[in-house]
């Protein structure tokens, strides 16, 4: 159970004034174990300062991982290999991976741009051009065409 700082010196200071573990439990402002554990820490380290936890630190501060957000959602298109190398030149050295930790600690999870066809200019010249010729058409006029499913389609990026 996590607790406040005051909790955890209201409990020191009641044990302190002489008071027993099981008077302080009376007290009820926390768990019976979390009370003889933090008297039982008070004794052996001599403060109620939670000691600091194990493990690598972080190669980025919170002010940095901001940043590196920023630079995201001023590009959302960038891959993670792209912002690792805009967010050294802001003095943080770190992997691909680590910059796809830390977007998706703040939420922001990874997407692929959805596949579509490359128009050159001359395709979209021509398209313009057929829309507006047939603009002004009605559903009665389009009701005249005749459609056939007979065109091959090749899809953009499907193999044959």
């Amino acid at each position: 159970m996590v607790t406040c700082k005051e909790t955890r010196a209201a409990i020191i200071a009641l044990h302190k004034n002489g008071f027993t573990g099981k008077d302080i439990v009376a007290t009820k402002i926390a768990p019976k174990s979390t009370i003889y554990r933090f008297i039982k820490n008070f004794k052996v380290r001599g403060s109620i300062l939670v000691k600091k936890a194990s493990g690598r630190p972080r190669k980025s501060s919170k002010r940095q991982d901001r940043l590196l957000k920023r630079i995201q959602l001023r590009d959302r298109s960038a891959t993670s290999a792209e912002l690792a190398q805009e967010w050294q030149q802001a003095g943080v050295s770190a992997s691909a991976r680590t910059v796809r930790r830390r977007l998706l600690e703040d939420g922001l999870v990874s997407r692929r741009a959805a596949k579509k066809p490359l128009l050159s200019i001359k395709n979209i010249r021509d398209r313009l051009i057929f829309c507006r010729k047939y603009s002004e058409w009605t559903a009665e006029d389009w009701g005249k065409v005749i459609f056939s499913d007979e065109t091959p389609f090749r899809l953009f990026g499907a193999s044959d």
